[in-house]
């Protein structure tokens, strides 16, 4: 009888060999490639070497998957922290990790924007900002409140970034172009202010706008704390 392809006999192998963390692996590689399709079996199929049904072995879906490489990124964002800092420090320290893993693996970011993995590195990012905002002074439903403010701030910015690098790249120097030319040549009559600040809107750089957005959540923490300590 004729043997079977050893294609095929090495992507049986391959296939039972398959562990959740090899497959999380995968789908890291390939969105750090830059690619949207970082969690269709298909895709998975081919960086792995394996029958793209092997998948559902260990994800019971698509989902399932996206959840659970979201929350192995938020573990690498932890992990970036350094130990000893102040409740301030560990808010600044996380939002550029954040920032930073989402640029790394931009459909991940962009996905998680509006999910939550109800996973374990989670769970650790919620226990940081919650033990942050307590060490500012903040409890009880105050604390509950600032937390998500600050972790929901953080995921849609995070989240509009890692969006913007999957369109092509002309519509993405159509975007960064438009503070400098469309901006530029509105009407001053209808729009006044903005031709008074159209210089300034040109030179506005993303990493400012983050900057300011992290320092305005905390000045926030910080203001609530002191009006519930009163004089």
């Amino acid at each position: 009888m004729p043997k079977p392809p050893a294609t095929k006999a090495r992507n049986k192998r391959a296939g039972s060999q398959l562990t959740p963390d090899a497959i999380i692996d995968a789908s890291l590689r390939i969105a750090a490639r830059g690619s949207e399709d970082a969690f269709t079996v298909r895709r998975l199929g081919e960086e792995l070497g394996a029958d793209p049904t092997a998948i559902y072995r260990h994800f019971r879906d698509k989902d399932e998957l996206l959840l659970s490489v979201a929350d192995r990124t938020l573990g690498e964002a932890l992990d970036a922290i350094p130990e000893g800092l102040d409740w301030k420090g560990r808010i600044r320290a996380l939002a550029d990790a954040s920032l930073a893993v989402a640029l790394k693996y931009p459909v991940v970011g962009s996905a998680m924007a509006s999910r939550t993995t109800r996973r374990t590195n989670e769970f650790r990012v919620v226990e940081l900002i919650l033990g942050a905002v307590r060490e500012a002074g903040l409890g009880g439903a105050e604390a509950a409140v600032h937390y998500r403010m600050i972790g929901d701030t953080l995921l849609a910015y995070v989240g509009q970034q890692a969006a913007f690098l999957l369109f092509d790249a002309d519509a993405r120097a159509a975007d960064d172009s438009a503070w400098s030319r469309e901006y530029r040549l509105v009407d001053p009559q209808h729009f006044p202010n903005i031709t008074r600040l159209s210089g300034e809107l040109a030179e506005v750089t993303d990493d400012q706008i983050f900057g300011a957005t992290v320092e305005a959540l905390i000045s926030a923490v910080e203001r609530r704390a002191e009006l519930l300590r009163g004089p």
